[in-house]
């Protein structure tokens, strides 16, 4: 599974015309985003328009690719894209990327496989 996150700019003075369009998004669209084999996909948006997105999928150059193939992304993104400063082409496939840095599952997995359990006494431990 690989986590996926992006950003992107709302243009300040469409702000909320931009969250309208999301409650909610086209029930076509959402089907085809989970087609796509995104899944559990959010939206934040932050001071004066800054969007942060993440999603999870299997393959991101697959979803990618059957989105950007998709006639119902295609209208969507059409719709979606004077929302958006400094974006050379559709939003989906334009956003900026951001790298991963942390994550916390991933962290701990690593630490209990590479410490020794500490929590259990033996019997010289406890006298």
């Amino acid at each position: 599974m690989t986590r996926v996150s992006f950003q992107l700019q709302v243009a300040p003075e469409l702000l909320d015309e931009y969250i309208a369009r999301h409650t909610p998004v086209w029930p076509e669209m959402l089907a085809e985003i989970a087609a796509a084999g995104r899944r559990n996909y959010s939206l934040f948006l932050g001071d004066g328009g800054r969007l942060f997105g993440y999603y999870e999928t299997d393959d991101d150059a697959a979803a990618q690719a059957y989105l950007a193939a998709s006639p119902v992304a295609a209208r969507w993104e059409a719709e979606m894209g004077r929302f958006f400063v400094g974006l050379d082409g559709r939003p989906d496939q334009a956003a900026t990327p951001l790298t991963e840095v942390f994550h916390l599952e991933d962290q701990l997995a690593a630490a209990s496989a590479q410490t020794p359990r500490t929590d259990t006494l033996t019997e010289s431990d406890a006298s």
